[in-house]
């Protein structure tokens, strides 16, 4: 079984967070959502609060992605927390895959992950992110294990492609299907 470690620090975004989380899992991946700052609910970016399945510090285990919701708070949050910067590194040494959405990019940047790939990210962090790599400007973006994309409204594509890496096109679609996507999502 698959397995992917999502990092929740205060002001993530939560319909990436949950919509991350929720289609990885239809897929049959085992996802580890984990405080940076411990086992209690996290204030998100719009005042929902989610529970995380563990604190990011006490995780084991072996995992085939990490995978960042963005946020703005929520990305400045994970760029600055040593414990994520140090896991981007580790699973990009490890040539796992690394991904991030809407302003979680910038958390590649701090931790000197993804440098002069192509990727993506919301448009209010592109001028950060424009001299580090190859910025583009599609809803997904994926150079080799880094996957990057837009923001919210990016996420299923996003998170498909995150299956499609892992699992193959095939269980994407299946995934897509019931979930009445448009084909063009996949």
């Amino acid at each position: 079984m698959k397995r992917v470690l999502v990092p929740l620090a205060a002001g993530a975004e939560e319909m990436e967070t949950v919509i991350i989380v929720d289609v990885l899992r239809r897929a049959g991946v085992e996802v580890v959502l984990a405080g940076i700052e411990g086992r209690d609910p996290v204030r998100c970016s719009r005042s929902m609060k989610l529970v995380p399945d563990a604190a990011l510090a006490d995780v084991k285990g072996v995992f085939d992605a990490i995978v960042l919701p963005g946020g703005a708070m929520g990305a400045d949050n994970l760029a600055t927390n040593r414990l994520v910067q140090d896991l981007l590194r580790k699973f990009e040494q490890e040539e796992k895959i690394v991904a991030a959405i809407c302003a979680a990019p910038i958390a590649l940047l701090a931790a000197g992950v993804g440098k002069g790939r192509a990727l993506t990210s919301h448009p209010s962090v592109k001028e950060k992110l424009g001299d580090y790599g190859s910025y583009k400007e599609e809803r997904v973006v994926r150079d080799g294990k880094l996957i990057t994309s837009r923001g919210p409204g990016t996420t299923f594509e996003f998170a498909l492609a995150l299956i499609e890496d892992l699992l193959g096109s095939e269980a994407a679609e299946k995934v897509a299907g019931p979930m009445l996507l448009p084909k063009a999502c996949c």
